[in-house]
Parts: C-alpha cells; sequence; structure tokens
C-alpha cells in the first residue's frame, strides 16, 4: 500500500472515531435532556407538601387574604386566639397577605396556602377549572357599595361611561349587572373594566371613571373623602348577598377534618364578635391594614358578620347570577362545592 494511500485511510479513521465521538456526546445530552424533562414534569404534577405542624403537634392552617374589611372575621380570629390564648385549639392560624385575587388563586391551586378569604364567583371558578376545594363558611353578608360620581343622579346616567369593577368573577359584577338591569341598560351600555380596588378612589376623583362596585374599604373611602356617593347598597339589588367565602383545599381538608371543625367554630364565633363593631373589632382590623378611623366606621357600619353560614338557597340564587352574567355556565352543585357537614359540625361544637 502506498504512503499517500495510508494516509488517506488514516484521515478517515480519525474522522469516523471524532464522528463517533460527538455521536456519543449528542446521545448523551438529548439523554439528560429528556431525564431533566420527566424531573420537571413529575415536580409538575407532584401534590403539594402539606403543611407543617406546630412544635406542640398543632395543624397549622396558612390562610390567603387580602386587606379588606370583609376579612374581618378572619382578622379577630387571629386577633383573638394568637400565642398563649389559643392552648386549648388543635390549630394554630397563619395568615398570608396577597395584593391581588390572582396571586391568592395561584398560591390556592399550587398548595402554597391551605385556604383563602376569596371572591365567592372566584372560588366558584376555581372549582369548575379544576381547583378542588371547599367552600366552609362565607366572609360576611351584603357591605357593598356601588359608588359614583356627584354628577350621576341614577344608573341611566352611566350609559356610555366607565365603570369600575375589581374582577369580573366577582360579586361586584353581579351588582353592576343588576342594577343595569333594574334602570333598562344591557352591559354593552357601559364601559366596564376591571381595576385594582386601592386605584378605584383615585380614577373617580379623577374622572377616569363615573362608578364602581368593590369590596371594603374601598368604598367608604370615597363618600368619607366626599368624592363620591353612593347609589345603591347591595341590599337593594340582592338582598342578603353574598360576596366572599372561606375556602379550604379538600386534600388539606381531608387530612386534618377535625382540626378544621374547630377552625371554622372559632371563624363563625369570630364573626359573631366582630358584629359588635366595637373597639377590639377595629384594633384587630388595623392589625392586618392600615385604615382612617371614620373611614372604617363607616364600611363596618354597611355590612353583617353574624351569620356566616353558607345555605343551599344562598349558593343557588349566586349561582343563578353568575350564569345569567355569563361568568359561568355550569357552575359545579352546591354538595360538589359546600362542605355542609362541616359547618353543621362546627355550628354544634361548643365555642372556644
Amino acid at each position: 500500500m502506498t504512503r499517500s494511500r495510508k494516509r488517506r485511510r488514516s484521515g478517515r479513521q480519525r474522522k469516523r472515531r471524532r464522528s463517533i465521538v460527538v455521536r456519543r456526546r449528542v446521545q448523551r445530552t438529548i439523554i439528560g435532556a429528556w431525564v431533566g424533562l420527566l424531573v420537571l414534569l413529575g415536580a409538575c404534577g407532584a401534590r403539594p407538601e402539606p403543611s407543617s405542624q406546630t412544635e406542640t403537634g398543632k395543624v397549622r392552617f396558612k390562610i390567603g387574604y387580602l386587606p379588606i374589611t370583609h376579612a374581618a372575621p378572619l382578622f379577630m380570629e387571629k386577633y383573638r386566639w394568637d400565642g398563649s390564648r389559643s392552648a386549648d385549639l388543635p390549630f394554630e392560624l397563619e395568615l398570608v397577605k396577597f395584593g391581588s385575587w390572582t396571586d391568592l388563586i395561584d398560591a390556592l391551586n399550587a398548595g402554597k396556602i391551605d385556604g383563602a378569604s376569596v371572591l365567592a364567583p372566584l372560588a366558584i371558578k376555581a372549582k369548575e377549572r379544576g381547583i378542588d376545594l371547599k367552600i366552609v363558611a362565607t366572609g360576611h353578608r351584603d357591605g357593598n357599595v356601588v359608588v359614583v360620581s356627584p354628577k350621576i343622579q341614577d344608573a341611566a346616567d352611566l350609559k356610555g361611561q366607565t365603570f369600575a369593577v375589581p374582577h369580573k368573577f366577582s360579586s361586584h359584577y353581579i351588582l353592576f349587572y343588576a342594577m343595569l338591569k333594574k334602570a333598562g341598560l344591557r352591559v354593552s351600555d357601559v364601559n366596564v373594566v376591571e381595576m385594582p380596588p386601592p386605584e378605584m378612589p383615585a380614577a373617580l376623583s379623577e374622572g377616569r371613571i363615573a362608578g364602581y362596585a368593590v369590596a371594603e374599604p374601598f368604598g367608604a373611602i370615597a363618600v368619607a373623602k366626599g368624592i363620591g356617593k353612593v347609589l345603591y347598597q347591595s341590599h337593594e339589588l340582592w338582598p342578603d348577598s353574598i360576596c366572599c367565602v372561606l375556602v379550604l383545599r379538600k386534600d388539606f381538608l381531608d387530612r386534618h377534618r377535625e382540626a378544621a371543625v374547630a377552625f371554622v367554630r372559632a371563624y363563625l364565633d369570630s364573626g359573631h364578635a366582630a358584629e359588635r363593631k366595637d373597639a377590639e373589632v377595629k384594633s384587630a382590623i388595623n392589625t392586618f391594614m392600615s385604615v382612617e378611623e371614620k373611614v372604617l366606621n363607616l364600611s363596618l357600619k354597611w355590612i353583617r358578620y353574624d351569620d356566616l353560614t353558607f345555605g343551599e338557597d344562598a349558593y343557588e340564587t349566586l349561582t343563578t347570577y353568575m350564569k345569567e352574567t355569563g361568568i359561568s355556565e355550569h357552575p359545579p352543585a352546591y354538595a360538589d362545592i359546600v362542605d355542609e357537614a362541616l359547618i353543621k359540625a362546627a355550628v354544634a361544637e361548643k365555642a372556644p
């Protein structure tokens, strides 16, 4: 064999060896990528870790909330039975603050919190979309207002104007709808927008919106500061209306049902205490949110906390409105989302 032929063969062999090495590296890279993907998919499908128990063996309830006066029973429960005062209770309560309903629902879905005080229609939509939760109480009754600028005399004046709600999946949107229906208007007659509640009073003052429906204390802020007026109280449009509910993840509830009964019993009792609207209640609220006294007094005047149970009739009224407004076509049945047995057990249990 000539020397030049040997060199060509040697060159081809080196190329083949390099090709084999490259293929093996590519194969290892692909295998590594698949393994990483499988790990990621496994993590995405993993069930959230159970909430840790306290050093004393109590069940820790991590409950999400937004800083609104509608969550006063939750604030009262934490305020009244925190630290040494909770010695005889089988649970400890940890409140987790959120800045938006979207963030709160995302955390609930991911199992970062065990439950929440949340907008009732939003909770029902979350259940409808696959978040396995149970309603165990309401947050309050009534206490939502439709606030408008001073130049608006009746709902008909809102035609062609901009009106704000915190979320389409809310009782505030239902109140907006009920108001327009009463005035003979359609939703399309008004430009309805979603807006963060803290922004609403300023938007009204600046003329960016003509009115809004919202959780408290953001309606009271506009009225107390003289930049808006009440066009409707919620009970004038929807008697005994439901706005916020207390929910727990079903997997958490199944693991800690006995503690959940005690938790809801203390919550219902805290609702009765909140109905007093005295110095203790105001102190509890101001522990979790900052509200001027004049605003808080007006806000509390509008809200009822005395009955936080959630019966089937109230649920049917709410879901009928949800279907009418297009919020939900097929809301879950009452028994599928409301844990009536737990509510009854909590009512029957001795108050702490």
